[in-house]
């Protein structure tokens, strides 16, 4: 869920609507990010945040011993019917939800050793043990977990900790006066013949893998660019006009040869749906998955045996040394806020992380770099003009010196490009292009997170604790009014989150699925996160492009899917691709989200036109008055002759931008069997696609399609609907 919950969502809407036609105005004339949020935070209600911590308080992120005893339990009757897996997960949703120092932690850790052993997972079962033995475990149940530790030890080699374990396990048997003999005497045997299997490993080495063939190796030969981190010498930065920013090849490039290596600069688990465990059947607290369960929240390893975090339920890591790190980074700030953040959407999410990322200091200091203030923010009038009033195409001049040949936006003083929270900040927002509704509703959303951080009084260190002293006290709860700083950061997450829209990377797997017991799996790719790549978002769009992205956690790898040749550029898919869409609702999709008409060449054959492809997209817009087809480019006329009607694009495509989100908005209403908001909110939108749409526009079915599905789901045939529509 990118954006916020439905319900926020709608509830913004109607909060726009109530503002009145001068405020407004006012708002849709705020050119920088800055004025609009400053115009935003006085209009926050205690009413807003009374209904949004109720949609929040949906979302269970607190520890609840209840939960952990169920979970367990569940995990025990999985355990009982050999589906190991399933039994480990539902004991790590068991460990999540236990509070520290409850005598249930032990028993949690400890039943999903057992798993692990099951499964082969060696160490991550002695590690269990560890966390067990180290939270308490009963002194009577001691030999059962020592055993396993043994057996683990013994598989994995490791001899002479296991002599130490059989020592250990032997005493405690004999203190067990509940052991027969045979029972210990058939303990220590089986204990005897796993010894001998670990020696026989030790003799029979594990075989090297062959070489890589010549092609291979000369594909994964890296030369690391000295202009632009994490890319290859293969490529070079260029910036112009009509393509702003690109990436162009140096030299001519072999199909499958790496051409960027970056990792994320932030990244936030996307909640996805959720997957029912074998067995399953909703109750209190279902047994149902979601990637927060199978993912670590900081670099999104798989899960099977996930540690906690110490303060909720929700956040999971493949370590302690993960736990730790994003503790340090951003978690102990967002713990607190885990079920806000979960309503508002990955969006703010991300907002949010950025900044705690990049720390207080960077991010001023960007800021104020940024609007060219010389001392302190907010007293003096800025002396550059922000991104979005100099942007040209899809990039902007901001910044540019009077400098022979300036540095191009987002570089360094020494010209490089590197993959730094100045990369991050330079990213465009379009924020002229974003219809108010919606910057409102951001806007709206930060608000929200900057009270709930100051309402917590919350610490937010500059950057990282071990490096620098300097702190950001929030102010404290008795003040109505932001702190500066807070002001600050959330003028700066409003940036982040509009920088989203257009240069947020989902990061994607394939997850593959069983069905029952049949030796058919089924696979799908899913969004497992979203993340922000400086690096990757130089990179134009092309449905047809000439690399393939692959990830591997918080790590994305472009390599070139076909020939290369010098100078050429080099092309990305931002998801509408000609193998999976045909050209006109690829169009209409860059359009929604990234805000151009896409004229890459796979598109231009595919029309068949003079190569503008303005026939093809005109025609979309029809006249308001008399509904026959607006023509033009930057300015539409009627093209009935008899209207004297003109209109700007930009006004349309904003118009077509805050219908598209209306649209998803009541999509995920009829996800949540919510109907009747749904139909009331897709009657709307198909009043408001008449005033500008055609007949034939693939959104204005859509509307059609999701009104039809609304009316079934309420049992009302859609004529009579359309009867009742129309007597109103």
């Amino acid at each position: 869920m990118e954006l916020p919950a439905a319900e926020w969502q709608a509830y913004a809407r109607a909060r726009w609507a109530s503002l009145g036609p001068a405020l407004q105005e006012q708002l849709s004339r705020a050119a920088p990010l800055r004025d609009t949020f400053a115009l935003c935070l006085p209009l926050w209600r205690p009413a807003d945040g009374a209904f949004l911590h109720g949609l929040a308080a949906r979302s269970g992120v607190g520890k609840e011993a209840a939960a952990a005893l169920f979970y367990r339990q569940q995990g025990n009757e999985r355990f009982r019917g050999q589906h190991y897996a399933a039994a480990a997960r539902l004991y790590s949703k068991a460990v999540s939800h236990v509070a520290l120092n409850s005598p249930e932690m032990p028993l949690c850790y400890a039943n999903r050793s057992a798993a692990l052993f099951h499964l082969g997972h060696f160490e991550d079962c002695l590690e269990d043990i560890s966390w067990a033995q180290a939270q308490g475990y009963p002194d009577r149940l001691q030999p059962k977990i020592l055993l396993r530790k043994t057996e683990c030890l013994l598989l994995l080699g490791r001899l002479q900790e296991a002599v130490a374990a059989i020592n250990e396990v032997q005493n405690k048997i004999a203190m067990d006066e509940s052991l027969t003999s045979i029972t210990r005497q058939a303990l220590l045997r089986k204990i005897s013949q796993l010894k001998v299997k670990a020696h026989e490993k030790e003799n029979n080495p594990v075989s090297v893998p062959e070489a890589l063939s010549k092609t291979q190796k000369d594909l994964e030969f890296w030369e690391e660019n000295d202009k632009i981190s994490s890319a290859s010498s293969s490529v070079s930065l260029k910036f112009d006009s009509c393509r702003g920013r690109h990436l162009v090849a140096t030299k001519d490039i072999l199909p499958g040869e790496n051409l960027v290596k970056e990792e994320a600069f932030v990244s936030v688990l996307s909640p996805g749906k959720s997957l029912l465990l074998q067995d399953s059947a909703e109750t209190t607290w279902d047994t149902q998955v979601t990637n927060g369960d199978l993912h670590c929240h900081r670099c999104l390893k798989q899960l099977l045996a996930s540690v906690p975090c110490r303060g909720c339920s929700y956040a999971k890591y493949c370590s302690k040394k993960c736990a730790q790190l994003a503790w340090e980074q951003y978690h102990s700030i967002e713990c607190p806020l885990g079920a806000l953040l979960l309503t508002l959407g990955v969006f703010s999410h991300v907002a949010l992380r950025t900044v705690l990322v990049a720390g207080f200091a960077v991010v001023s200091s960007s800021v104020k770099q940024f609007y060219g203030y010389d001392k302190e923010l907010h007293k003096t009038e800025a002396r550059g003009k922000s991104l979005d009033e100099t942007q040209n195409s899809r990039d902007g001049m901001e910044g540019v010196s009077e400098k022979v040949e300036p540095l191009i936006p987002g570089c360094e003083d020494d010209g490089e490009y590197r993959g730094s929270y100045q990369a991050v900040f330079n990213l465009l927002t379009h924020a002229e292009k974003h219809s108010p509704e919606h910057k409102f509703l951001c806007s709206l959303s930060i608000v929200a997170i900057c009270k709930e951080l100051q309402e917590a009084g919350l610490t937010i260190l500059s950057k990282r604790s071990c490096e620098s002293q300097s702190k950001l006290q929030v102010q404290e709860k008795t003040s109505a009014e932001l702190s500066p700083e807070l002001k600050i950061l959330g003028e700066v997450m409003l940036r982040h989150m509009l920088q989203l829209q257009c240069n947020a990377q989902a990061v994607t797997i394939i997850r593959e699925s069983e069905e029952g017991n049949s030796a058919v799996s089924n696979s799908e790719q899913v969004r497992l996160a979203t993340a922000l790549f400086p690096v990757i978002s130089l990179m134009n769009h092309s449905c047809d492009p000439n690399t393939s992205v692959t990830f591997s956690g918080i790590a994305a790898m472009v390599r070139a899917s076909k020939p290369i040749s010098r100078k050429q550029e080099i092309f990305h898919c931002y998801g509408p691709h000609q193998c999976r869409m045909g050209v006109a609702e690829r169009r209409q999709l860059l359009l929604c989200q990234y805000f151009f008409e896409c004229r890459c060449q796979a598109c231009l054959d595919e029309l068949g036109s003079d190569g503008t492809g303005i026939a093809a997209t005109t025609e979309r817009f029809c006249c308001s008055s008399c509904h026959a087809s607006m023509q033009g480019e930057d300015l539409l006329r009627c093209s009935s002759g008899v209207c004297t009607l003109l209109v700007g694009r930009d006004c349309l495509l904003r118009q077509l931008r805050d219908l598209h989100l209306q649209v998803r908005t009541a999509v995920g209403l009829l996800k949540d069997s919510q109907p009747n908001q749904a139909v009331e909110l897709l009657l709307r939108c198909r009043r408001e696609a008449e005033n500008f749409l055609s007949a034939g526009h693939m959104l204005v079915g859509e509307i059609e399609d999701h009104l039809a599905q609304g009316c079934a789901m309420l049992g009302l045939p859609p004529l009579n609907l359309l009867l009742s529509v129309q007597g109103d």
